[in-house]
């Protein structure tokens, strides 16, 4: 299978997505600090954000990397949606983590979805969602005006779950040495 769209790369380069797609750029803060970077970053990186918004991953690594193919599925039975992807580019750097995917043939969708961390000056944790898409099969051509706010509605919902992961986390973790309580 190959990628189903010739503008590989495009949502992570400077500049305006691609002419003749819907776009989508999505930004919430989900932390702070360097440890809810390394917490969100792996989340994200890991498929375990995507499984905790309640989508099924099937993928051929257990962490993205160019060319990792995966395969999103959501919906029961026979009323199932998948989504094959394949990972385009991928950034595991000291302010930077996430990866971006593009469909291949069979994808509801042709174009490109971007999932980043970000450590901003001030410390704060931003994750990013940006795409560029267009239907891919008869089923969204059908849905039409509904795929846009569906895809924005999910990117809202992998931030608040990234925010409750990176929260969870940092709650596991012991505090400062010389902040414990001590009973008397």
């Amino acid at each position: 299978m190959t990628l189903s769209y010739p503008e590989v790369g495009a949502v992570t380069r400077p500049g305006p997505l691609p002419a003749g797609y819907h776009h989508l750029r999505h930004r919430t803060a989900v932390g702070h600090g360097p440890a809810a970077l390394a917490a969100a970053g792996r989340a994200v990186t890991t498929w375990r954000m995507h499984r905790a918004a309640g989508v099924r991953i099937t993928a051929d690594a257990d962490r993205a990397a160019l060319g990792t193919r995966v395969t999103c599925t959501i919906g029961l039975g026979p009323v199932r949606i998948t989504a094959p992807c394949e990972v385009v580019w991928t950034a595991y750097g000291p302010t930077l983590t996430g990866f971006a995917y593009g469909t291949l043939a069979g994808h509801p969708e042709c174009g490109e979805e971007s999932f980043t961390v970000e450590l901003a000056d001030d410390g704060t944790v931003w994750f990013t969602v940006v795409a560029f898409s267009r239907p891919g099969r008869w089923y969204t051509r059908l849905a039409g005006p509904l795929v846009p706010p569906a895809q924005r509605a999910y990117a809202r919902r992998c931030g608040r779950t990234l925010r409750r992961l990176v929260a969870a986390e940092a709650g596991r973790r012991p505090g400062p040495p010389g902040r414990r309580s001590r009973g008397g």
